[in-house]
């Protein structure tokens, strides 16, 4: 089978993943009435997915060691699967919980096993394009697949929306298990190793900010649905996920092109994280006039897709991108992106519990973007040394949940955007 096949397996199994992963905040009212819980109860299904997302890569690094990718991969898909059928028949809370987990760990898994394979498959040449692919089926998913899975879920049911993306992590189960050549490549970090780069100040930093833009981005876009509803009278989100998603493209591929015009990551890593306090600080006002809406969804699609991209060159200017410590460093970035998401829907949760009319919810993520910009201008003197040096030009975290595959990719001449 070509290499290109090949990775078009990886990139169904990764558009299923981010279907599941963000098709989860259009369903929470229909998911809360069914189950008989509150829509800020609900949310906590999906800090239970990006948490154990968060974890999964680097607590079962020593069994991604001894295993080959080709068998993480279907053990994966499995466990994704099943693990998405289960929310679609649970008639608990609990069950609910516990399948989004097993969801999350599942997903946590296959990502960067997934961009381990797809690097492996084609020539050193081709990487950056294979990589490119992983991302874009992850993207596709929140463009195509989030719509796709909201109108079914208007004409059938939260569970029909489920059983679709159960159908397709199984259509990408079966291909990888039958098709996908057989590859192995590095693990994913160990925590061990991952914790130790904390150490490092300038890492530490790089990673601290992350994790405040996804506390705001990620954990707000899990009550986006409630928000709309509240700030602009919005009564279907499917046009308006839409619109974030797209968003979210074009950041991807502007990003890297921005961070090799300028050779300034570290400003461009400020300016989208104040851009993204700015337009979440506009959502409460949406309502305002017709349409108002749609710029700061976009913008905040954009920026908050876009973010990754100079916080990763920031690591890997730093670590040698071909070394333990630069694999670590980029796993570290990408486990605190889906922990910042599992602690701002928590977060949000509590706020929404607590009484906070979901309109206003927007200012506190605002607030805490605006702190990552704090921290980052508090901080720059102390790494701007290391940031200014010559380093290589990484652009998407294809994983989400960190690995090797990272810094195999930054070897590559070819652009890493889909």
């Amino acid at each position: 089978m070509g290499g290109t096949r090949a990775v078009a397996l990886l990139a169904l199994g990764s558009f299923a993943v981010g279907t599941d992963a963000y098709a989860m905040a259009g369903l929470l009212p229909a998911i809360g009435a069914d189950l008989d819980v509150s829509v800020s109860l609900a949310g906590q299904s999906v800090t239970a997915f990006t948490l154990c997302y968060a974890l999964a890569a680097p607590l079962f690094s020593a069994v991604l060691a001894r295993w080959g990718t080709r068998t993480v991969l279907v053990t994966a898909l499995l466990v994704f699967a099943v693990a998405n059928a289960g929310t679609a028949v649970t008639g608990s809370y609990a069950g609910l919980l516990g399948s989004r987990a097993l969801a999350g760990a599942g997903a946590g898994l296959f990502t960067p096993a997934a961009a381990t394979a797809a690097v492996a498959l084609v020539p050193p040449e081709r990487r950056g394009r294979a990589l490119g692919m992983v991302l874009g089926g992850m993207s596709a998913g929140t463009v195509l697949g989030v719509p796709l899975g909201l109108l079914v879920a208007a004409g059938s049911g939260w569970r029909a929306a489920l059983w679709l993306i159960t159908g397709l992590g199984l259509v990408a189960l079966l291909g990888v298990a039958t098709a996908l050549p057989a590859v192995r490549g590095a693990a994913a970090p160990a925590l061990r190793a991952r914790l130790g780069a904390l150490a490092r100040p300038g890492v530490a930093v790089v990673v601290a900010v992350t994790f405040t833009q996804t506390v705001a981005s990620l954990g707000l876009y899990t009550y986006l649905e409630p928000v709309l509803r509240q700030a602009a009278g919005v009564t279907g989100a499917v046009p308006y996920l839409w619109v974030w998603g797209i968003g979210g493209v074009c950041g991807s591929l502007l990003a890297g092109a921005l961070v090799d015009r300028t050779g300034r990551p570290a400003l461009l890593a400020v300016t989208l994280l104040g851009t993204l306090g700015g337009s979440l600080a506009l959502l409460p006002w949406a309502g305002a006039a017709p349409g108002l809406v749609l710029l700061p969804l976009l913008l905040w699609g954009a920026v908050g897709w876009a973010f990754v991209v100079p916080q990763q060159h920031r690591l890997l200017a730093q670590e040698d991108p071909g070394s333990a410590a630069g694999a670590a460093a980029v796993g570290l970035n990408s486990s605190a992106t889906y922990l910042g998401g599992a602690v701002g829907s928590a977060l949000g949760g509590l706020a929404l519990a607590q009484g906070l009319d979901a309109r206003w919810l927007p200012l506190p993520a605002a607030g805490v973007a605006l702190a990552g910009v704090l921290l980052h201008l508090a901080a720059a003197p102390r790494v701007a040394r290391r940031d200014s040096g010559p380093g290589p030009h990484p652009t998407n975290d294809v994983t989400h949940g960190g690995g090797a595959a990272d810094a195999t990719a930054a070897k590559s001449p070819e652009r890493n955007t889909p």
